[in-house]
């Protein structure tokens, strides 16, 4: 059994199992809980149960065994539509036959809102998200990334108190996919919803996301901010997954603290972090970060600022895939501190 749990658990699942056919379970004794105003994705592999986790909570598919609280009410025989919940589809699932301006309306007419209240909240829901003068076009007159704004407006419309994605980007191009990463996180900032997203992509999932559980064969193998599951994996599948990285085997040689020594096999050794490692003497594998390799002798350079001392810096033309948009990408090995520009130390 794996439990995790959030701050307040505005969304919870106990003991959640799922089996189709009553014999194999694709959702394996899920205990999570989400806090009320985060933004937490379900991240992983095909079938990795994921996807599944999101249907319950939608209402969509029924637990075979344990609940599901929202608010501290368990939902599991609420049906989808008395949930109050938002719902973004992976295709979208616009009428076609309805405009834009009906598609926002529909879900209000349903909740029994007034003409004017429908009109007025369909209005404010298109200016969220900068679609206003698109209300009268079908959604075959929309492009991709029109379509998707529209979908997304249609589960804030009734000012929902949690939204559910369901891998909403899958469709766009990459340069169409970062924006719209951007403008989600940006409502969820101002409109402090709480957001269950799923995706099997992971620079969504890390530059997105408040935490991230990461799925594989219906178990949630590690659950946390983006920075630790990059920086500290749990395991090896965490690591294998989550970032690009190099592995190879040593043998544990000394322990000190949350350092390991390790032994390559070859005369050499060096140190790493100590996640989830054996005793001395036990075989071990090391993942290894492309960023953190540097090669070659350090060059001497001039006197920096910082410390009155001879200072060296990494340098990423990149930022790590957990990194927020526009975080600096320079650090001073003499000083630590992260620069803005390479030669500011110097």
């Amino acid at each position: 059994m794996t439990t995790h749990s959030g701050e307040t658990g505005f969304v919870e699942f106990t003991k959640v199992q799922k089996s189709y056919d009553g014999e194999n379970l694709v959702v394996k004794d899920l205990n999570l809980s989400v806090g009320k105003g985060e933004f937490l994705t379900m991240l992983g592999p095909s079938g990795s149960g994921k996807t599944t986790c999101l249907m319950m909570l939608a209402g969509f598919e029924t637990a075979t065994h344990g609940e599901i609280l929202l608010g501290g009410k368990p939902i599991n025989n609420i049906p989808p539509h008395k949930r109050g919940i938002g719902m973004v589809f992976q295709n979208y699932a616009l009428f076609p036959h309805m405009t834009v301006n009906e598609n926002l309306a529909f879900p209000l007419e349903v909740r029994g809102q007034s003409k004017s209240e429908r009109e007025a909240n369909v209005k404010k829901a298109l200016d969220m998200v900068q679609m206003s003068s698109f209300g009268n076009r079908r959604p075959a007159q929309l492009s991709g990334g029109q379509q998707q704004r529209i979908a997304l407006a249609r589960s804030l419309v009734f000012e929902p108190d949690l939204v559910l994605m369901d891998e909403p980007l899958g469709a766009l191009d990459k340069q169409l996919r970062e924006h719209m990463q951007f403008e989600i996180k940006h409502l969820h900032d101002r409109l402090g919803v709480t957001v269950v997203y799923v995706t099997h992509d992971q620079s969504e999932a890390l530059t997105m996301s408040d935490r991230i559980a990461v799925f594989d064969d219906g178990i949630i193998q590690q659950l946390a901010p983006p920075s630790d599951l990059y920086e500290r994996p749990e395991n090896a599948f965490v690591a294998q997954f989550i970032g690009e990285n190099n592995r190879i085997e040593a043998t544990v040689s000394e322990l000190k603290g949350d350092t390991a020594i390790v032994d390559y096999g070859n005369g050499s050794k060096g140190q790493a972090l100590a996640i989830n490692c054996g005793d001395v003497g036990t075989k071990t594998v090391l993942s290894i970060r492309p960023e953190r390799v540097q090669l070659g002798q350090k060059k001497r350079l001039k006197r920096d600022r910082c410390r009155g001392q001879r200072a060296h810096l990494s340098w990423r033309p990149y930022p790590l895939p957990h990194e927020r948009y526009g975080q600096r990408r320079f650090r001073c090995e003499s000083c630590q501190l992260s620069r803005p520009h390479a030669f500011e130390c110097w």
